[in-house]
């Protein structure tokens, strides 16, 4: 089965969100028929260990970090998901950004 589209999640600090905002209607993610822009966001914590040679934006090699988080969801038809992906780690401030593509059935239902 080949789906059209699917949904990206991607954790961010708050302070990055209307960067991750610009990104994503840079490639036209969150398109959703005669809408644009669509997407959802929410506060999660986030919790890392930043290991050996790491260069973290928050938290220090080694220790066990924990910070707030929003956790942004967006669609996206498929065939963009590389252009959505390059656009979102250019404005992410995370060394190693938590991006997940989840395929879809179905939109708007």
């Amino acid at each position: 089965m080949e789906f059209v589209y699917c949904k990206v999640e991607i954790f961010v600090p708050a302070s990055h969100l209307e960067a991750i905002r610009e990104a994503l209607a840079s490639v036209d993610a969150g398109h959703v028929g005669r809408y644009d822009r669509c997407l959802s966001y929410g506060p999660v914590t986030g919790c890392w260990r930043p290991l050996a040679g790491t260069a973290p934006y928050l938290g220090r090699a080694g220790e066990l970090c924990e910070a707030p988080e929003l956790k942004v969801e967006v669609t996206c038809p498929t065939e963009r998901v590389e252009a959505l992906l390059a656009a979102v780690r250019a404005a992410h401030p995370y060394e190693e950004p938590v991006i997940n593509v989840l395929p879809l059935l179905r939109i708007g239902l």
